[in-house]
């Protein structure tokens, strides 16, 4: 099986490529850094080029692409938040709907951020809140929506007729690799923080990395699933007990905990946003549970367990 992985050189990008090749897969990965590995070729995420031949043979198409969201919320961040990733996948249809022998199917990464900041009840695909009419939160944080609903837009409007789309709404992946979200969280317990953060309510929505591997695969399998996809475990938690989780798997002995004002001010200084943090995202899997797939980590601590003993492995 061919697998072209667009943006592929991020975190998200290289677990992908470790594990399709491990299962002897063809991966060619599309990055704007240029064709500087075997496998690699240069896009620039916007416009056709000799990239898209790349494209055309190949089985799956998985567009990854879009800038962190992992910045303040600036007028000029934003913009390149909604084009980065609007931008990319309209060229990516473009490119699927030019080819002789377009792929079987096309992942489009999305996020479970999209649904709305609740506590009283999960979000699954049929009855999920979208986000974005929520009352007593930022008004800023309706951008992040209205960004995730312009990019859900562009893979649903390309016309790809034989190609079949799936829209990956993905909830925090773990992983113990560098610089990822885990090795984030992991760092500030070692550290003594970590604690509850404003109270500790809101819900973390998070999926083990080898269950995001697992989840993608199944979807390529599964050719009567298209559209929107939680990829999430089905036990999303509050904030309080999904870092405890951590704190006991490292041993740690304390946390201390932070106001909300205290995690404004400190977004402030590292230059992110408070809707990371303070969002309560409680999303939870139901197309892939009713379709029979099962994870491998539905449950957040034996998740925290294995990260953190993988982490110190490899640390």
């Amino acid at each position: 099986m061919k697998v072209v992985i667009l943006a592929g050189t991020g975190q998200l990008g290289k677990i992908l490529v470790r594990e399709f090749r491990a299962r002897g897969d063809q991966v060619v990965v599309l990055s704007r850094a240029g064709a500087n590995a075997p496998g690699v070729v240069e896009w620039d995420a916007r416009t056709l080029g000799p990239w898209a031949g790349e494209i055309d043979g190949s089985d799956v198409v998985i567009n990854l692409a879009g800038r962190s969201v992992n910045c303040r919320y600036s007028e000029e961040n934003l913009k390149l938040m909604m084009d980065s990733r609007v931008e990319s996948t309209k060229v990516t249809g473009l490119a699927i709907e030019h080819a002789k022998r377009p792929p079987r199917l096309w992942l489009q990464m999305s996020t479970a951020t999209i649904y709305a900041h609740r506590f009283d009840a999960p979000n699954d695909e049929a009855s999920g809140v979208i986000g974005g009419n929520e009352p007593g939160v930022p008004a800023l944080w309706r951008r992040s929506i209205e960004i995730a609903e312009a990019w859900e837009q562009a893979q649903t409007e390309a016309v790809t007729p034989r190609t079949r789309k799936v829209l990956v709404r993905s909830s925090m992946v773990t992983s113990p690799d560098p610089g990822g979200v885990f090795d984030v969280l992991l760092g500030l317990t070692r550290k003594g923080l970590g604690g509850p953060i404003a109270g500790g309510r809101q819900y973390v929505s998070w999926v083990h990395d080898r269950d995001f591997v697992r989840a993608l695969t199944f979807l390529i399998d599964r050719e009567e699933l298209e559209g929107p996809v939680n990829v999430a475990s089905p036990e999303p938690l509050p904030q309080r007990e999904f870092m405890a989780a951590i704190q006991e798997a490292w041993g740690a002995g304390i946390a201390l905990p932070a106001t909300a004002w205290m995690v404004a001010i400190g977004a402030f200084f590292m230059r992110t946003e408070t809707e990371l943090i303070l969002k309560s995202r409680r999303v939870v899997p139901g197309r892939l549970l009713d379709a029979g797939f099962r994870f491998e980590f539905p449950r957040w601590p034996a998740a925290a367990a294995d990260l953190v003993q993988r982490w110190r492995g490899s640390a």
